[in-house]
C-alpha cells in the first residue's frame, strides 16, 4: 500500500485492460520518466491520471513516476516468470486484502467489498472498480480467490447517477446528458467532432463537486455543437 505523507492511495480502478495495453506499449521502450508526455497521445487527462495512479500503488514508479525496479523487470518477462513476479507486486501492494484476517478463498463479494471500503472509505461504485482490478490481477498473478469475487453484481442504473447530480447541482446541471449513448454515437460524428469527443476525460466519481459540475456543463456544450448526440 503506498502511503505519502500519511495518505493513503486509492488501490487502481482504472481499467485493467487499460493497464495490460500500457504495459506492452513499454515493451518497446521505457522512458526515465513516465509523464504525461509520453502517454498524453494514448489516454485522456482522467484515463491517463488513473493509469499513473495505479503504477504508483504498484510501486511500479516512484512519486517522479521514474520506474522502478519491479516494472523493469515485469515489463521483459513472460510465462511463469511474468505470473510470480506479478505476484510479488499484488502481494506488496495489496498486503491489506492478502495478508489480513479476510478468507481470501471462501469470502463474499460483499466481505471482500468492506475490507477497501473500510480500508480505503470509498463509496461502493469506486470499490467496484477497485477490487475488478485486484481480481483480474490476481487472477492473472495465479492467486487463488473466491469464485464470488467474478459474480456479476448490479450496478446502479446510470438515471440514478445523473438525477442525483442534478438534485445536488441545481438548474445549471439540469440537462438530461445521453451519457450512456456517447460511445454508440461516437462513429457518426465527422472527424473533428470525433476527435474532440474522444479527447473528452471519463467522468471520475472521486472528482470534487466543482469539478463534476465543470465536466456536466461541458458535456453539454459539446453536446450542442453534435446534433447526432442529442437523438
Amino acid at each position: 500500500m503506498t502511503i505519502e505523507d500519511g495518505r493513503k492511495h486509492l488501490p487502481p480502478y482504472v481499467s485493467y485492460k487499460t493497464f495490460l495495453n500500457f504495459m506492452s506499449r513499454l515493451q518497446q521502450h521505457i522512458p526515465t520518466r513516465i509523464d504525461r508526455s509520453y502517454w498524453g497521445d494514448m489516454f485522456s487527462g482522467s484515463t491517463g491520471t488513473q493509469l499513473m495512479a495505479a503504477m504508483r500503488f504498484l510501486n511500479l514508479v516512484d512519486a517522479n513516476t521514474r520506474p522502478t525496479p519491479h516494472l523493469k523487470l515485469l515489463v521483459s518477462a513472460t510465462g511463469e516468470h511474468k505470473a510470480a513476479l506479478l505476484k510479488q507486486v499484488a502481494a506488496e501492494a495489496y498486503s491489506f486484502v492478502l495478508k489480513g484476517p479476510l478468507d481470501l478463498q471462501n469470502a463474499t463479494y460483499a466481505e471482500l467489498e468492506e475490507v477497501f471500503q473500510n480500508t480505503f472509505l470509498v463509496k461502493s461504485n469506486v470499490s467496484r472498480k477497485c477490487i475488478k482490478f485486484f481480481t483480474e490481477l490476481a487472477r492473472d498473478a495465479g492467486i487463488p480467490y473466491s469464485p464470488s469475487f467474478t459474480k456479476t453484481h448490479k450496478v446502479p442504473r446510470a438515471s440514478s447517477g445523473t438525477k442525483n447530480v442534478t438534485k445536488k447541482f441545481g438548474t445549471r446541471t439540469n440537462q438530461n446528458f445521453p451519457v450512456p449513448l456517447l460511445d454508440n454515437k461516437i462513429t457518426e460524428l465527422d472527424p473533428w467532432h470525433k476527435m474532440l469527443l474522444e479527447k473528452f476525460p471519463d467522468f471520475d466519481p472521486t472528482w470534487n463537486d466543482d469539478i463534476k459540475m465543470n465536466w456536466f456543463v461541458a458535456l453539454g456544450q459539446l453536446i450542442k455543437l453534435n446534433p447526432h448526440l442529442e437523438k
